[in-house]
């Protein structure tokens, strides 16, 4: 549908994208202790500065991202991460790890500069999809464990909602068959709360809603608990290379959109403005505490589904998160969420983001009989992977410990990149030797 739709219009579409949203946006803070009230406000915030800077072009929302979950809990993982050992509580190495992501932030806007003056074209070549795919891959092994920890704390309800999002994915049709995670984590919660009623099974924790009960208006309405980022050399070396990620998945998103609409948003409003929309969110993220964003892929499936492209339905979907985050007790009804749910809901998402990657190597047409493609998909994976869950690794820079174990995706993406430049393609070789043969042939004669 093309056109501008009235507000009355806009607000009530804006609601399906609220819900299409919602259960991959929770479940980042619910799964790394950031606030659900800040991460909401985030996102409600973040897509609107995208949509300023996208001049109110480009229908997408921004949600937390599942990729920079990964340095979140590196970071912040208590046993092997940076700060293991220094009596840090967790509030504290969350605030390194949102400064983290400020800085990350910042990369986007570096990287806009380069696409503004070098082209789209040049940039892709150092981000093939020879290199972006292994790496969303890797993001979705190195989550699995997590899924794993989390179902084993009730693998019925955890199995309750893998079953509910299955169905929904595989045989529902419509706008349901978007919001699978929230109707998965929906049921199960259900269940949750007969076991808790019914059978006096404690598998509900209503503590922070009694709380925000007992808050002025009755945690209705109050501040989001915002925090203050904090800057250290180590979670920076984490968290940039998510980045790299979450940019290629921004541009496949664009290329998406350009597909369902016809218009072409990485040349008008520009890929370098939607970069810096992106970025900007992901910075304003940061300093408040909340994740990083990404467009979400959800959300363009609602476009796909309904075929309005205006970016004022988008708009309200963004106040409406915001407006949540501002609701102690909304927030305080989530966090009661059991972590088994959560644990469920992952199995799903986590693999789902593994395969992404993987459909992506089949969708661009990746030559994995080529050699060179090989090479640099084996050489990332064996390190993202051999890094994570190998012996520990440091080396020192200054009086500063670096460990190399946290830097797996990161050192995986720079192999790429370099083998990528470097490695000559077997299928080129192949291409030119006929041709060397035939000018020689020609000489001859």
């Amino acid at each position: 549908m093309e056109g501008k739709l009235p507000n009355t219009k806009r607000a009530l579409m804006g609601l399906q994208h609220l819900f299409a949203m919602f259960g991959a946006t929770i479940l980042v803070p619910l799964l790394t202790g950031l606030s659900v009230q800040v991460t909401l406000v985030a996102v409600g915030v973040g897509t609107l500065i995208f949509h300023f800077m996208a001049k109110g072009k480009v229908p997408v929302f921004l949600g937390s991202s599942f990729a920079f979950m990964v340095g979140i809990r590196l970071i912040t993982d208590p046993e092997m991460g940076p700060f293991a050992g220094e009596g840090l509580s967790q509030a504290e190495m969350l605030s390194y790890a949102t400064g983290a992501i400020m800085v990350a932030g910042l990369l986007y806007l570096v990287l806009a500069m380069v696409v503004k003056f070098a082209g789209v074209e040049k940039f892709m070549k150092f981000l093939p999809t020879v290199v972006t795919a292994p790496t969303v891959i890797l993001i979705g092994v190195m989550l699995a464990p997590f899924a794993i920890n989390m179902a084993g704390s009730n693998w019925l309800l955890a199995l309750v909602t893998l079953g509910i999002i299955l169905v929904v994915s595989c045989w529902a049709k419509g706008m349901v068959k978007i919001i699978p995670i929230l109707l998965g984590i929906a049921g199960a919660y259900v269940i949750a709360l007969i076991g808790h009623f019914v059978f006096d099974l404690e598998w509900l924790n209503f503590a922070a809603t009694t709380a925000a009960i007992e808050e002025p208006l009755y945690g209705i309405v109050g501040t989001p608990p915002f925090m203050a980022p904090r800057f250290a050399l180590v979670p920076i070396l984490i968290m940039l290379p998510f980045a790299l990620a979450t940019i290629a998945e921004h541009i496949a998103d664009m290329v998406i959109l350009k597909r369902l609409s016809g218009k072409d948003f990485i040349k008008d409003p520009g890929l370098s403005r939607t970069l810096v929309g992106d970025g900007l969110a992901t910075i304003f993220g940061g300093w408040i505490g909340g994740p990083a964003t990404t467009t979400y892929s959800e959300n363009v499936g609602v476009v796909a589904l309904t075929k309005i492209f205006d970016a004022g339905v988008l708009i309200f979907a963004a106040i409406y998160a915001v407006i949540l985050g501002f609701s102690p007790l909304f927030a305080s009804v989530i966090y009661s969420i059991p972590d088994a749910i959560i644990g469920g809901a992952s199995f799903v998402l986590y693999g789902m983001i593994a395969a992404v990657g993987i459909r992506n190597l089949i969708e661009e047409k990746v030559d994995l009989s080529d050699m060179k493609n090989t090479i640099i998909v084996s050489v990332m994976l064996v390190t993202g992977l051999g890094l994570r869950f190998g012996n520990p690794i440091t080396f020192n820079i200054g009086d500063t410990m670096v460990p190399i174990d946290r830097l797996g995706v990161a050192i995986a993406i720079i192999l790429g990149i370099i083998l990528n430049l470097i490695l000559p393609s077997a299928k080129k070789d192949d291409e030119e030797k006929p041709k060397a043969s035939l000018k020689q042939k020609k000489a001859r004669a």
